[in-house]
Parts: C-alpha cells; structure tokens; sequence
C-alpha cells in the first residue's frame, strides 16, 4: 500500500459519512472526492485494505 493510498483511505475517514467496512460506499466517496487510485485500489486489494483500517499498518 502506497503513502498516497493511505493518505486517501484517512481523507474518506475524515469525512465522517461512511462506516469505513462498507467498501462500496468507500468507493463512491472517493469517487466523488477524485481520490481515483483508492477506488482502483480496493477492486483488487480489499484484504489489504481491512487490515490497514483494523491495525493501522
């Protein structure tokens, strides 16, 4: 996971509108926030993903 990922996944966090589990509205946040490498990201990388949200590594 790049520094860019995760400055994206914690700029969707910040926002507050989302329970950060719910990948698919994840996805239309950072759609709608242009954050196009979050959305690209997590099509392949939603294991990856869980854990960086459950153990912030």
């Amino acid at each position: 996971m790049t520094d860019k990922i995760k400055e994206q996944i914690l700029k969707i966090r910040d926002t507050g509108r989302t329970n950060m589990f719910d990948i698919v509205m994840v996805q239309r946040i950072a759609y709608e926030l242009k954050c196009y490498e979050l959305v690209e990201y997590l099509i392949t990388n939603k294991g990856e993903y869980t854990h960086f949200i459950l153990t912030g590594k």
